[in-house]
């Protein structure tokens, strides 16, 4: 399995170093993000939800890493996490297994930080 810890680092400065290269595009990705998740009719800890089991679906694992960490700062727990990764198997199928158990061990290894 990936560290995802590690994985979520490194992505973080490859997104910040895509800034310096394409400062408009990322400050644009950036406010979308920031827009996307902010508190309306649904929480964050759902939109938040909602992102990783697209995620799973999609096999994108860096999507995993930063939404398995940010559903957690959203206040997510265990449980939730979990029956997102069965919502996306549901919609993605095999891949979803396999993404699925990803994101659990990106859950695991986020939760050794709380």
């Amino acid at each position: 399995m990936k560290d995802f810890m590690k994985h979520y680092e490194e992505i973080s400065l490859g997104m910040e170093a895509m800034g310096l290269k394409i400062p408009a595009t990322m400050t644009a990705f950036g406010k979308l993000h920031e827009t996307a998740v902010t508190e309306g009719v649904l929480t964050t800890k759902t939109k938040e939800l909602i992102a990783l089991g697209i995620a799973i679906t999609v096999r994108c694992d860096g999507c995993v890493a930063f939404h398995v960490h940010d559903a957690l700062r959203a206040g997510a727990t265990d449980d939730e996490i979990m029956e997102t990764i069965g919502v996306a198997i549901l919609m993605g199928g095999g891949p979803a297994v396999v993404y699925g158990c990803e994101a659990m061990e990106a859950l695991k290894q986020f939760k050794v930080l709380a």
